[in-house]
Formats: C-alpha cells, sequence, structure tokens
C-alpha cells in the first residue's frame, strides 16, 4: 500500500474539496476503532482516513465481528456530512451508492445488496459500516468504514478482485491504490448527494443498481415484490391482493435478503 500513490491519485479530482491525512497500520483490531480514537485523544480534522493491512475484529451489522485478512482493503475516512439527524440513514444509501458508482466507471460491474453491501456476480465483494456523531438534532461528524476484498482469502459466499477461477475476470491489474482512491471518492461523492434537492434522484439511482430491484421475495411466508427504498432506507415491498397493492417497510437489521 502505497500512501503517496493514493494521495496522488485523489489529486487529480479536484471536486472532493478536502485535504487528506493518511495512517496506514499493519494490523488493528478495527479502523473505525482507531480513527474514532484519534478524533477523541488527538481531534484529528475531517479528512483523516486510517487504513489497515489486516483486521482482527472489523465490524459489520448487528455488531458482528470477524478477522480481515492481509491483501483486502479495510479503511475508515472522517466526514462532516451537512445533514439532519433524523436523515442519517440517508449517508448509507449514498455512500454505497458512490462507492459502487466510482467501481462501475472502472469497468468492474458491481451491485448492491440492501442496505449496505457491494455484491459482484452474486457473492459478497465487501460491505460500509458507518457511525455517526450527533449534536443538537445534526449530524456533527461520521466514520465510514469499508471492507472490500482485494487479494485475501475469502469464504465460499464472497468474491475478491483476483478470482482464482477461469471464468472470472481477474481485476489484479486495478491496483489496491487505485481501489482505494475510488472508495474515497465514492465516500465523498455519496454522501454530497443526501441532500432535500438531490435524495430523490440518489433513490432511482440506488434503485438502478440494486441487485433485488423488482424480484419476490418472502417476508412472514408473505410473497411480495421489492419496490425500492424510501428516504430512511427501508426496503419496500409491495403485496398484490385482489383489488390493490399494499405497501410495506422493513428497516435495516430486521430483515436479510439471503447471507448473513
Amino acid at each position: 500500500m502505497d500512501r503517496q500513490k493514493i494521495l496522488d491519485l485523489l489529486a487529480e479530482d479536484r471536486s472532493l474539496g478536502l485535504d487528506f491525512n493518511i495512517h496506514i497500520f499493519d494490523i488493528l483490531t478495527s479502523t473505525n476503532e482507531k480513527l474514532s480514537q484519534l478524533v477523541t485523544e488527538e481531534n484529528v480534522a475531517v479528512g483523516t482516513i486510517v487504513i489497515a493491512k489486516k483486521q482482527t475484529a472489523g465490524r459489520g451489522q448487528r455488531e458482528r465481528k470477524w478477522d480481515s485478512a492481509e491483501g483486502g482493503l479495510y479503511l475508515s475516512l472522517l466526514i462532516s456530512p451537512d445533514l439532519q439527524a433524523i436523515d442519517i440513514h440517508q449517508l448509507t444509501i449514498g455512500i454505497i451508492w458512490g462507492i459502487v458508482h466510482q467501481l462501475r466507471l472502472q469497468g468492474i460491474p458491481v451491485a448492491i445488496k440492501w442496505p449496505n453491501d457491494l455484491m459482484l456476480a452474486d457473492r459478497k465483494l465487501g460491505g460500509i459500516l458507518t457511525e455517526t456523531r450527533i449534536s443538537h438534532g445534526k449530524v456533527q461528524s461520521a466514520i465510514v468504514g469499508v471492507g472490500i476484498n482485494y487479494a485475501n482469502s475469502i469464504g465460499d459466499k464472497a468474491i475478491n478482485l483476483a478470482p482464482s477461477n477461469d471464468y472470472q475476470p481477474n481485476y489484479r491489474n486495478f491496483s489496491i491504490e487505485m481501489l482505494t482512491s475510488c472508495t474515497i471518492r465514492g465516500i465523498i461523492s455519496g454522501y454530497k448527494r443526501c441532500t432535500p434537492v438531490t435524495i430523490d434522484s440518489l433513490l432511482l439511482d440506488y434503485l438502478e443498481l440494486l441487485t433485488v430491484r423488482g424480484r419476490s421475495v418472502k417476508v412472514n411466508g408473505k410473497l411480495g415484490t421489492v419496490l425500492g427504498i424510501s428516504p430512511q432506507g427501508e426496503l419496500r415491498i409491495g403485496f398484490t391482493t385482489a383489488t390493490e397493492i399494499i405497501e410495506t417497510y422493513l428497516v435495516p437489521g430486521t430483515f436479510t435478503l439471503g447471507y448473513d
């Protein structure tokens, strides 16, 4: 992992509007945990990035923890979004869309698994975890943690960008520094779309990249169709009756679309 290469790649995009300070560690329990510590103890500025070559207690949804083997991208970025606390779930929508969009611009056909996973060839490529600080009804800061499989060892339900089989494209020529810069650009471009003016178009763009868009799913034994997502990040499911379509909203963490 070459810090200067990452900074050079980021410098090519003048729209980012942040001064980046990158800290790279050989091993951490969690990049989110380390960045939170730096915020508390050293009052580091927005734009601070923590990267670990290996994690021993990476964090995900519902407080899950796992080992993150060397070879993957494990990154956390400190941002300060202009967002009301009531709209906090828009961050996840914007950021996951932003990262997927940036990777697709590089020819990697990534999709979104609701609410915050990256999918490639119907297998998990990575995910995000956003932790926020709120004051007086507004989001004061957020630590965005991202884990993406690059060349690390993975399980059966996952995929990395350098698959060992013959039928999947090999993205090893897409360097981990390029992956890192794409991820950072995706985070920033994504959260900047979380505004009252742009949220509707963001929801439509998120839906276009959603793996289950228009598909049938079972909820409590009843068959419904995925219609979209709400501004609060809820999955919208429609159930057809003889006379109408009844819509229900599923909160993230209360329903799973397949693997855990």
